[in-house]
Order: structure tokens, then C-alpha cells, then sequence
């Protein structure tokens, strides 16, 4: 990396900055001194360095739906534009966001891979290739940066799964190690300089990766290079020598961790040296110049780039992710003055990100029927679609007002003896405050119950249902009428997250009228025997509408369907299915979705089918449809892409970044769960894709699948030991956009290397009839292997076809190249 004379000065500024600080400061200065934030140093005019979630929004300090944030679509979606330009643009939102809400540091992005489709996380993560994800990555770590705001790649390595994450030993060879799940972390770190990164939870052969002095000392930052500054996962951090010695230099979040005066004790008993503190200080101090917070330091960047229109690139992305994997008869782009029937609760109630850390409150949601409608009624000669639920993917009540409307909520938080601490307004019923993040006047000790106060107006008569999450004692009063009054224990979950999260539990159903106004109340007394995992209030006052009977509903859709040219249906996964905290146990669509697709279908020819699922999930019918749309989690303007696509305003851009399997029982990488605490990645390099073609199976859709609304010739490949270049030329009828594929598959295959393996991308853009040229670099890498007894990267020479595709299962060229 080449150093520039600001880095230069930076360091000088850095240096002079350690002089002049005691053992405590030192260490007081790796330790958070609350949730999100690290202690300033007015000393030496260091400023408080302040991290947020991400990564698809900024959520900022505080934890709620009253201090907004811009929404993008889900990582998958991102990764299935196949453009690391499009990411540096996300990026550079982010770090718009970032700044509006004075955070320094985004703890993002997300590029462990996708291991098996059951993963619990798999919607924040970007691919099941490393070179895909690296080069997304990429793009997202300069945008970010580019602000002027820090990212801390993440989980460094191998935080593939959920279950038992904080004490996981993935047991994984050297080899797959280097060629799969270090990959992508080394790809960003070499072209990139993150300035960050975050070390995961889990083990990698028996060494917490907080204390992994190997991968992170050794390989991190001596082999790759690395120079910036690594944060402990949330509780991460176990152990004050193990964690410094294995390069650690944050521990998050505070004020009580492993750091601050216990590393201070620790040098002074002679069992860390301070120049080991030194370091870490260093790197932290590195951080805080190259953002600003540094005086006398010049950040990195001193003017950040142009003001990025929020809901403009949201909706770009989503468009750009959407996939259309069947596209039979033409059915896509729906016909001009065609009527058109809507159903699937999913598509007046959007959900547009996964759950989680992830999470992010947006300002403003459009759905999938918003979108559409506006759109029909937009059009010369439309008309407004009809809307059926026709099925609900969850019978599970969610916080007031997040998904029904008709509430209006604030929190009154009182001391023990009832006093009132103060107040502060709950856009939903969901209560998420953590650290400092209270109301003004409010205090950790000194609170001792909340009352979520308010009205609720009903949009459907009948029997709603309202209830709790969380522990601790509720008093739940509907109209006047307390109908719960009773405690939530603390039961047998093992991931601390969940005691918090938990899942929500009915109380009491109560008869109401649509349009009539009930007062709604929930107070809630803390639990203050249960040790929390750090200080935090987190409790939900939930709701669901009437349950009508799911045979009716589905009918009623049939029937809407029937009458229609064509029929849209949106089906969806929830928070209990796609979330952090826990994997799935299977693939299914929950709730009646499957019954519902199948009856449509069965009355209408043309039925659109668009999946609201941030993971692959089985799709059963999907040979009985006419199109099949996979939207993700498409952010907060999802609702108005996905008119764009429906349409044809928009082509939908993406291309699958996973594979995308017909049924879990295909899928060749299933185990989530360890055993005896160990989980052993005995596929060594077989997953994804590399796996399916090891197993000989097919799925549903392949690796970078995807339909356009336009045709592509390709004429001419040529290749060299560095570059493809392919000749294209659109054959269809309107603008397109393809994604170019370049696959190595080795002349002499021996069992130990996949079939074939994605070696390069690129996007090309043609008006109708336009020829234009890919030029594809082909990294040396991509034609090495991690020899284990060389401990080294070494090339493998021989013969390879270099295969120039539209996906992993459509090789349109193919050329011969000897290495």
C-alpha cells in the first residue's frame, strides 16, 4: 500500500498523541465507554469516536422507529446487481447517512458467505462465492470510505450460521479457509484499505477468534497488510490477555469489558506488555484521524462527495436486484391496460428488511401495492388493481403499529416509587433502548417500569389479538379493561439476544370496530433480578389483526384472479424465519402461501409470482406460474421498483449471487448445528455452487441466472492468462443490460478442485441492435490453489476452458488457455 504524505502526517499527529498518555487513558481508550462510542481524550483532542449498525441503513445510537434512517435493499439484492459500482454508490449514501446522524464508524459490511441456505443470516451477507462477494464488498468499503466514515468488515471469519455463535469451533482446513472464507476479507483489505474490520464470536480450530493471533496478527495484518483497527464482536471479548495479545484492540460495547482497568492491571502485573497496549492505541488513534476526530490529524476526507438523492438510489438498487428467473410467454412486462389483481398480505404490508442487528427504521415504506397502484393509475387508460390477502405468511403477533396502522403510542417511564422519569414518543410498540439511549431524565437505576400509553383505531372489525415480548411483569388494558396482568420468566433460550427478542406471546383478544378508537396501555415492570447481557430495555406491546378463516381468504383471491388479465401474487418470509440469533430448520414459505400461489394459478394463466424473501425459500409451483420474480428484501422504495420492473419502466437488472435449490433435501450443504461444540466444515471447497456440481444436482435456478426483458448474442470470446474479452450484441427490441460471466473449468479435472469457478464479471449496456465489448480481467488467482504443505499460494499450471456466460448453466463461448 502506497503511503501518502497525509498518511505520513496522520502518523506524526498519532505518535505525538501516544506520548502523551498514561497506562489508564491508554486502555480507558479500548474499552467502550457505552453502547456505540469509545471515551474522548480531550488531552490530546480526540473526540468520541461513535459506531453505528448497518448494513443496509444507518441506524445511529438509538435503537427506534422515532429517529429514521434511509433503508436500501437487503445485501442479497445488492450482490444480485453484479456491480461493485452500484455498492461504492450505496457506500457513499451510507456515509451521507453516517454523518446527518454523527456516527463515525459503520459496523458493516457483512461478507461471511452462504454456506448453506438455512443460515440465519443469509439476507446480510452478500454470496456463496468469494470473488462475487470480495468484489461487492469492494465497492462498498471505497463508497463508505470515500464519506469520509470507517467500516469494519465483518465476522471475521467464518460466522456462517447462528446456532451457538458465541461458542461455535468451526473446524475448517487450511484450504477452504484460504480459498472460501478468508477470501473475500482478504480481496477488501487488499483493494480496499478498510479502515476496520470486526472479529466474530465463533472459533476457527479451537482458538476464539477475539484471541486468533494467527489469522489476525499473522495473516490479517502481516500478510495482507492490514492497518486498520479490529473491533470485538458485541460481547465478544472474554479475555483481557488472550484478546490483546491476539490483536484485538476495541472491546465492545462498554463501560464494563475486558479492557479499561483490567488490561491496565494487567500490564502492571507484568502479564501484557504496554507496547502491545501501544499498538492497539495506535490503530485506534489511526481510526480517529482518518475520520476527523483526531485535532491537528487531516481526515482523509476533507470534502465528501455530492449530495445522493436517498429514496432515487434505493429504488435503483432494488430494480437492479430484482431476478427474474421465469419469464414464460411473455408475461413480463405486464400488457398496457391490462387489469390486474394483487394478493398476499405481503404486498399491502411490506416487509423490506431482515431482522436483527440489521435492522433500520425507515421513514417511510412503499409496498408492493402502493408501488403498483400508483404506477396502473399513472398509466394512459389504468386502473387501480384489486387487492386480496388471500393468505397471511405469519399468524404471529408484531409490534403495534409496525405493521397495522391505527396506533398511536408514547413510553411514560416512572422510578419505583411511581414518580414519572420522563417520556418519549414510540413510533411503534417496540422498545429498544440500549446504553444511554433513554428518554430525556431517564436513568438505568432509577427506572423501574414503562407504560406504553395511547389509541389504537382499528382498519377491520372483529377479534384483535394483543399481547407481549420480552421479560419481566405486564399489565396489558384495552378500552379501559385490563385483559393480561401477569410475568414473562426467563426461559431456557442460550443466545442472550433472545431473552430480549424472544417470541412474542398472545394475552388477550378483544372484539373491536373498524374506525372506532379504543385507549391502549402497557406497563411493563422490569425484571430486576435478570442480568442482562449489557444495559438495555427492550420489550414489545404486539398485535394482530382478526384471523378470518385462510380456505375464505384464498378464495376470495381465486376469484379477484379469475376476473383479472393478470394475477400478482407476493409471497414472503418473516421475522421468525429469516432473522440474527437463530438458522432455519427449512425452506418452506410459511403459512398458507403455497395453497394460495397454486389456486390463482390454477384460475390464471398469467400469474406473476414475486418472492419478498431475503434467502432462497422452496418454490413447488414454480413450473405452474407464468413469471417468478425475486425481490429479496428490497428495501423501503421496494414497492415502487418493483412497479417499475412489473411494468417495464425498469428492466430487472439482477442475477442470482446463490444458488437457488428446488428443495432442502437437494441442497449439498445443510449441517448448521456442531457437535460436542464443534462444527466441521468437512466439505472443504464444495459449496455453493462448486458443490452442487460436485453432487451432480440440479436446482431450480443456477448461480448468476437471470432474465432480462431483452435477447444477447455473444460473438466472440477471446482469451489471455489475464483477460477475457467478449463481444455482445443485444438482439432484442428495447435498451438491456447483461452481466457477463467468465467461468475456468481445468482440462484435467482431479477431484480436489471444483468443476468450474467464477474467475470474473462485468455489466455491458446496448441500445437494440448495439455490438459492444466485456473486457474481464483474470486475476492470477483465480488459477491458484492453497497448497497445504507450502503453506502458499501456487499455481496450477495446465489446460483450462474459459467458459463466457449469462449464468452457471447457459456457457454461451467457450475458449481454450494454457497456464
Amino acid at each position: 500500500m502506497t503511503e501518502t504524505s497525509a498518511d505520513t502526517a496522520r502518523e506524526a499527529v498519532v505518535e505525538a498523541a501516544i506520548g502523551k498518555l498514561g497506562l489508564d487513558a491508554k486502555t480507558r481508550l479500548l474499552a467502550g465507554q457505552d453502547m456505540w462510542s469509545l471515551p474522548e481524550l480531550p488531552e490530546i483532542g480526540l473526540k468520541s469516536l461513535v459506531m453505528s449498525d448497518g448494513p443496509i441503513g444507518v441506524r445511529g445510537v438509538r435503537w427506534t422507529a422515532d429517529d429514521p434512517s434511509v433503508a436500501l435493499p437487503s445485501p442479497t439484492a445488492l450482490a444480485a446487481a453484479w456491480d461493485p459500482a452500484l455498492a461504492r454508490r450505496a457506500g457513499r449514501l451510507l456515509a451521507q447517512e453516517a454523518r446527518r446522524k454523527g456516527v463515525h464508524v459503520l459496523l458493516a459490511p457483512t461478507v461471511n458467505l452462504h454456506r448453506t441456505p438455512l443460515g440465519g443470516r443469509h439476507f446480510e451477507a452478500y454470496s456463496e462465492d468469494p470473488l462475487l462477494t470480495g468484489a461487492v464488498a469492494t465497492g462498498y468499503v471505497q463508497g463508505v470510505q470515500d464519506g469520509g466514515v470507517g467500516t469494519t468488515v465483518k465476522h471475521f471469519v467464518a460466522n456462517d450460521a447462528e446456532t451457538d455463535r458465541f461458542t461455535v469451533d468451526n473446524a475448517i482446513a487450511p484450504r477452504p479457509l484460504r480459498e472460501l472464507y478468508l477470501a473475500p476479507f482478504e480481496a477488501i483489505v487488499r483493494n480496499a484499505r478498510p479502515w476496520g474490520i470486526m472479529t466474530a464470536y465463533n472459533q476457527v480450530n479451537g482458538v476464539t477468534m477475539t484471541e486468533h493471533h494467527h489469522l489476525v496478527n499473522e495473516v490479517l495484518r502481516g500478510e495482507w497488510g492490514f492497518d486498520g483497527v479490529n473491533v470485538s464482536d458485541w460481547m465478544a471479548a472474554r479475555s483481557t490477555t488472550g484478546d490483546i495479545e491476539g490483536g484485538m484492540d476495541i472491546a465492545m460495547p462498554g463501560p464494563v469489558t475486558v479492557y479499561g482497568e483490567a488490561l491496565a492491571a494487567a500490564v502492571r502485573a507484568g502479564e501484557v506488555e504496554e507496547s502491545t497496549v501501544d499498538a492497539a492505541v495506535r490503530n485506534v488513534l489511526r481510526l480517529a484521524a482518518r475520520v476527523g476526530a483526531l485535532e491537528g490529524a487531516p481526515p482523509v476526507v476533507t470534502e465528501p462527495p455530492a449530495t445522493i438523492d436517498g429514496d432515487a438510489l434505493a429504488r435503483e438498487i432494488a430494480h437492479r436486484g430484482f431476478v427474474l428467473v421465469r419469464n414464460e410467454n411473455g408475461a413480463l412486462p405486464l400488457a398496457a391496460n391490462g387489469t390486474v389483481a394483487v394478493s398476499g398480505a405481503a404486498a399491502r404490508d411490506a416487509r423490506v428488511l431482515g431482522g436483527g442487528s440489521a435492522q433500520v427504521f425507515p421513514e417511510h415504506v412503499v409496498s408492493p401495492l402502493d408501488g403498483l397502484t400508483a404506477a396502473l393509475a399513472a398509466a394512459p387508460g389504468g386502473g387501480a388493481p384489486t387487492f386480496r390477502i388471500g393468505a397471511d405468511p405469519s399468524e404471529e403477533l408484531v409490534p403495534a403499529g409496525s405493521v397495522s396502522p391505527g396506533f398511536t403510542l408514547r413510553a411514560r417511564c416512572r422510578d419505583a416509587g411511581g414518580r414519572l422519569l420522563g417520556e418519549g414518543s414510540l413510533p411503534n410498540g417496540q422498545v429498544q433502548w440500549i446504553g444511554d439511549d433513554l428518554p430525556d431524565g431517564v436513568t438505568h437505576e432509577a427506572l423501574a417500569s414503562i407504560e406504553v400509553v395511547g389509541t389504537f383505531t382499528p382498519r377491520e372489525s372483529g377479534e384483535h389479538a394483543f399481547g407481549t415480548r420480552g421479560l419481566g411483569a405486564y399489565t396489558l388494558t384495552v378500552g379501559g379493561e385490563t385483559v393480561f396482568d401477569g410475568v414473562q420468566a426467563m426461559g431456557p433460550e442460550t443466545d442472550p439476544f433472545e431473552a430480549f427478542f424472544g417470541s412474542p406471546v398472545e394475552r388477550a383478544k378483544v372484539a373491536l370496530t373498524a374506525g372506532e378508537t379504543v385507549e391502549v396501555s402497557l406497563l411493563h415492570t422490569l425484571d430486576k433480578e435478570f442480568a442482562a447481557p449489557l444495559p438495555a430495555v427492550m420489550f414489545s406491546f404486539v398485535h394482530l389483526g382478526p384471523r378470518r378463516d385462510p380456505d375464505e381468504l384464498i378464495a376470495e383471491a381465486v376469484e379477484a384472479a379469475r376476473a383479472a388479465d393478470t394475477a400478482v401474487v407476493v409471497v414472503a418470509t418473516t421475522e421468525r424465519v429469516e432473522s440474527e440469533g437463530f438458522d432455519r430448520k427449512d425452506l418452506a414459505l410459511p403459512g398458507r402461501q403455497d395453497d394460495l400461489v397454486r389456486a390463482v394459478a390454477a384460475v390464471n394463466p398469467n400469474t406473476v409470482v414475486v418472492v419478498n424473501a431475503g434467502s432462497p425459500v422452496e418454490l413447488p409451483w414454480r413450473e405452474e406460474v407464468a413469471a417468478i420474480l425475486l425481490g429479496w428484501f428490497p428495501g423501503q422504495e421496494g414497492g415502487a421498483a418493483l412497479a417499475d420492473v412489473l411494468t417495464g419502466a425498469e428492466e430487472p437488472g439482477g442475477r442470482l449471487p446463490t444458488t437457488w435449490p428446488a428443495a432442502l433435501a437437494d441442497v449439498p450443504v445443510t449441517e448448521v448445528t456442531p457437535t460436542d461444540g464443534v462444527l466441521d466444515y468437512a466439505e472443504g471447497v464444495f459449496i455453493g455452487y462448486r458443490a452442487w456440481d460436485r453432487a451432480g444436482a440440479v436446482p431450480a435456478y443456477a448461480f448468476g441466472h437471470g432474465l432480462g426483458y431483452t435477447t444477447w448474442a455473444y460473438e466472440s470470446l477471446t482469451a489471455g492468462p489475464d483477460t477475457a474479452v467478449v463481444r455482445l450484441t443485444n438482439t432484442g427490441d428495447r435498451p438491456g443490460r447483461e452481466v457477463v460471466q467468465i467461468y475456468l473449468a481445468p482440462a484435467s479435472a482431479d477431484g480436489e478442485r471444483p468443476a468450474r469457478w467464477l474467475a470474473g464479471f462485468a455489466s455491458v449496456e446496448a441500445a437494440p441492435g448495439e455490438t459492444v465489448q466485456a473486457v474481464i480481467p483474470l486475476p492470477r488467482r483465480a488459477f491458484e490453489i492453497w497448497d497445504e504443505e507450502k503453506d502458499d499460494w501456487t499455481l496450477v499450471p495446465g489446460g483450462y476452458e474459459v467458459l463466457a456466460a449469462h449464468s452457471l448453466a447457459d456457457a454461451r463461448l467457450t475458449a481454450t488457455l494454457d497456464i
